[in-house]
């Protein structure tokens, strides 16, 4: 049997989990205080996830901003992360960005679209 000793990230809690494994099958999870913690342990240990936040170049601002930050609009596999971030490297948008538009479609092939956190004029 296999045990994992995870910090669960899903609220300000922080719960110490314990997660049993069995031929990577889950057969326990102790340790949280809510159900969020129970399904962050049997994702975690079994498909871990994470939603990517960066920023994008934006051009033609009226208020001279230069960045506009972003985020997967899912969580994406955990081992896409880098390509997730080499595929927005050089994008550039151009002024208005509203908070929701979509900065790039389908992210490193994720599926998962790049969208705007914050509206830029």
């Amino acid at each position: 049997m296999e045990v994992r000793n995870l910090t669960c990230i899903n609220c300000p809690l922080g719960c110490q989990l314990t997660v049993e494994l069995e031929n990577g099958e889950v057969k326990s999870v102790s340790g949280y205080t809510c159900k969020r913690g129970d399904t962050y342990a049997r994702k975690e240990v079994t498909n871990p996830t994470r939603i990517v936040t960066s920023s994008v170049k934006i051009t033609d601002a009226v208020s001279k901003e230069t960045m506009v930050s972003v985020k997967t609009a899912q969580d994406i596999p955990k081992g896409k992360i880098f390509d997730v971030v080499k595929d927005i490297k050089d994008v550039t948008v151009k002024a208005p960005v509203y908070i929701g538009d979509v900065i790039k479609a389908d992210v490193a092939g994720t599926g998962v679209d790049m969208i705007a956190t914050r509206t830029v004029i």
